[in-house]
């Protein structure tokens, strides 16, 4: 079955709907979601997407994040995806959005208008193998230095909202 991503303007606001590959190769602005769990120690949940990924394949990357499926709200979709992903529910708060647009070496373009979620759970992840090749929980200040030393290992959004993410869980915790 094919999967369908929400079109929207560069408000976020629904526009229409596209097929989710059509909208990767044309670079179509559509509607996304990135998730951020931390423990209770204020380390992150990283996952290192499973490498036959359609892009960013054995890259390094947030708790997880996709696309809402149509008639779902973003919040509901960042609940289901954080199940199907990482096996983890938990109380999931919108921090901000933003938009970023990446062009990948295979041709695939990446042009989202991001929903950035954040949790706090000591759960363990049981993650789905067929999303997920890897996960970790790391400290920040170490996840910042490898970000400065590595670059290259971490998706191209995850490093542009990481700061505000950050910013954000020291004003809450």
């Amino acid at each position: 079955m094919k999967e369908s991503v929400m079109i929207v303007n560069a408000s976020g606001g629904a526009i229409g709907t596209m097929d989710k590959m059509a909208a990767h190769r044309s670079g179509t602005l559509h509607r996304a979601f990135s998730v951020f769990i931390f423990n209770s120690k204020g380390q992150l949940l990283l996952q290192q997407r499973a490498l036959d990924k359609y892009h960013s394949g054995g890259l390094w990357t947030n708790t997880c994040c996709s696309h809402p499926r149509l008639g779902e709200s973003t919040s509901d979709a960042a609940h289901r995806r954080l199940q199907e992903e990482m096996g983890i529910n938990c109380e999931l708060t919108e921090l901000f959005q933003f938009s970023y647009r990446h062009e990948f070496e295979n041709g695939l373009i990446e042009n989202e208008y991001d929903h950035v979620f954040m949790g706090i759970s000591d759960e363990l992840p049981l993650p789905n193998p067929d999303e997920v090749g890897d996960f970790r929980y790391i400290d920040t200040d170490l996840l910042l230095f490898e970000l400065l030393e590595q670059p290259n290992k971490y998706t191209p959004w995850f490093k542009i909202c990481l700061e505000q993410v950050l910013e954000m869980y020291y004003k809450v915790v």
